[in-house]
């Protein structure tokens, strides 16, 4: 497996470089973001490591412009921010997931499992619907009444996930582990923000309404309250 890391502080990226090489990955090093751009962009990797604060071009920026050409490379963020507020830039920037400074090894090892195991498992293209609701998973295109909605990656694999499971009720715990691959933090509210953003795409100005907060158990995607 080929990783990419771009990470500026010289015994943090020789720490990880090392302990990855020693796994067996192959991993390429640019200790900025121009340099970590120029990789990216020129070559094909099974996942890309950005740390978010980087000379030259920021992690959150360069996860936008590989996600402009690249849309499927898992992409995880390191980051010494460590709040809500700036895990939800990142995420909306595209990442699939995050790791707070300072780590252990093993728990980016598991991070990167994860992230790979799930680009691996992906499903063979088709389509999920319920109501008016439409999604491509093919072509990534999702529709409510015919009009398209456009969506972040976060957003699209929350919605896929709830397609899957429609009819369910999903606690923030379930929802937290198979869209963040972690385990639920109950001093963060960040499932909490995510569904509103997709309530404000898919149900605001549409009927029926179609995601229902079940009080003290989660969401559930459905029709309607009966």
């Amino acid at each position: 497996m080929k990783i990419l890391l771009v990470e500026d502080e010289p015994k943090v990226s020789s720490f990880i470089k090392k302990g990855l090489e020693e796994q067996t990955y192959l991993v390429d090093l640019a200790y900025d973001g121009l340099m970590g751009k120029k990789l990216a962009l020129s070559n094909e990797y099974d996942i890309v490591i950005l740390d978010v604060i980087l000379p030259s071009i920021s992690g959150i920026e360069l996860c936008k412009e590989i996600r402009k050409v690249n849309t499927s490379v898992p992409i995880l963020l390191l980051t010494a921010l460590g709040t809500t507020e700036d895990k939800v830039i990142g995420l909306d920037a595209g990442a699939d997931d995050y790791l707070t400074k300072p780590f252990k090894f093993m728990e980016l090892l598991a991070r990167i499992r994860a992230l790979t195991r799930r680009k691996n498992n992906q499903s063979t293209p088709t389509i999920l619907t319920i109501a008016d609701l439409e999604m491509d998973t093919g072509s990534k295109i999702v529709k409510r009444n015919g009009k398209v909605i456009n969506l972040t990656a976060r957003e699209f694999f929350l919605l896929e996930f709830f397609l899957q499971n429609k009819g369910r009720v999903l606690s923030r715990a379930v929802i937290a582990e198979n869209i963040w691959e972690i385990s639920f933090d109950t001093g963060t509210n960040i499932v909490d923000v995510y569904i509103n953003y997709l309530r404000n795409k898919i149900d605001k100005g549409f009927s029926p309404k179609l995601i229902h907060t079940i009080i003290g158990m989660g969401y559930v995607l459905k029709i309607n309250d009966e």
